[in-house]
């Protein structure tokens, strides 16, 4: 691993030296270096707000794009700002035209939001959601090809895939889900949330149709930084959620303009991207938190007596790890709560499959002994939900 990772970059966040922050996944940490130029584009907006969104936002946002373009292998023109990738799911599924019976394909492991919004679509328009159920733990990524291969039908109208799953941490094999998608003529939609920053990311290469991601998980921007980039052959039935003056006018500049926001988080998106050459790179910030995501699982495993949830070739900066048996029956709200209130540990706990799993996340500020404190910490937890102070 490199050295001048860990605990000698933790300065470059604001996070609190009493906790031990094992949840970068959730909602990432944003360096401060980032917020001071994201504040400095809010302290412009404001010196003049008028002359802020009528000539200075309208270039700055285009370079933003342009910079998220090239980070992204893409052409600025396919990509559209979003606050979250949810956003992006929910401009793609409002935008489509679905009917009564058409099918909408996701995979159990797809995040709750997600499947929400299916839902909402479902009473709208009478289309019918299809989960793909797969099983876990795995052992590799066949058992998912088979378990979406398996539930494609003559009514399948677009297939949802996360790149990363939230609850279960494992990349999915995109590039053969997509194959066997489109071999079926279906319309795909990947949800990355997970993705940029933590994968090197050829957008247009994955060859989906539509691809959501957030910046402010693994490429540490500030919240409320996500895009969606729609191929070129698409983009005319493609609108944001909330339709503005831009109307018709383009992919991009809908998503350019919805209304009178704070637009700080995306023009941060270059300084979000230069940032990690401060701290040795993003190839190497990668191979520092895959490295450690691995260490880290594997002893919490051997220590708890368990197992991982998913194979190496299946992980990136994050783990899911079993809990010993005896959490089975305890709410994980109670496991997170103790977590929390007795040992300062901010890690998800859930049930999955009827097995209770924590998943870690290794950032670039987290180091080796923060999973020995989880890792004692666990052990010595009773099992009960009355074991505290």
């Amino acid at each position: 691993m490199v050295a001048s990772l860990g605990q000698a970059v933790r300065h470059h966040w604001g996070l609190r030296d009493d906790i031990l922050f094992l949840n970068h996944g959730s909602y990432g940490a944003t360096p401060k270096a980032v917020l001071a130029e994201q504040r400095r584009w809010q302290a412009l907006m404001e010196e003049n707000p008028v002359n802020f969104m009528r000539r200075v936002l309208p270039p700055a946002l285009a370079q933003a794009r342009a910079d998220l373009a090239r980070f992204l292998r893409a052409d600025p023109g396919d990509l559209g700002f979003v606050e979250n990738a949810t956003g992006g799911v929910n401009a793609v599924l409002r935008s489509l035209g679905f009917a009564q019976g058409d099918e909408i394909l996701v995979t159990s492991h797809g995040y709750n939001a997600v499947k929400q919004t299916v839902h909402f679509i479902e009473e709208k328009s009478g289309a019918v959601i299809r989960i793909a159920e797969v099983p876990f733990p795995l052992d590799g990524p066949g058992a998912i090809t088979a378990a979406v291969t398996s539930n494609l039908s003559d009514r399948t109208r677009l297939v949802i895939l996360d790149h990363i799953t939230s609850p279960t941490a494992t990349i999915q094999p995109l590039k053969e889900l997509i194959a066997v998608c489109k071999s079926e003529k279906r319309l795909v939609l990947v949800d990355g949330a997970h993705a940029p920053g933590m994968l090197d990311l050829d957008v247009p290469a994955i060859g989906a149709d539509f691809y959501t991601g957030n910046c402010h998980k693994w490429l540490c921007a500030p919240k409320g930084c996500a895009f969606l980039w729609v191929a070129p052959d698409r983009q005319a039935s493609i609108h944001p959620t909330t339709i503005s003056h831009p109307f018709r006018t383009g992919f991009a500049e809908e998503f350019s303009w919805t209304g009178t926001r704070d637009a700080s988080a995306w023009l941060s998106v270059g300084a979000t991207i230069g940032f990690f050459d401060t701290i040795g790179g993003l190839p190497a910030v990668r191979a520092y938190c895959q490295g450690l995501a691995t260490e880290a699982a594997e002893m919490l495993s051997s220590a708890w007596g368990t197992r991982i949830g998913t194979p190496a070739s299946l992980r990136g900066n994050m783990a899911t790890i079993r809990l010993p048996e005896r959490f089975r029956d305890i709410p994980a709200q109670t496991i997170l709560d103790e977590l929390w209130e007795r040992h300062r540990i901010e890690v998800p706990v859930h049930h999955f499959g009827g097995d209770p799993w924590v998943r870690i996340s290794a950032a670039p500020y987290n180091h080796i002994q923060e999973y020995e404190v989880l890792r004692n910490a666990v052990l010595a937890y009773s099992g009960t939900a009355s074991d505290r102070n």
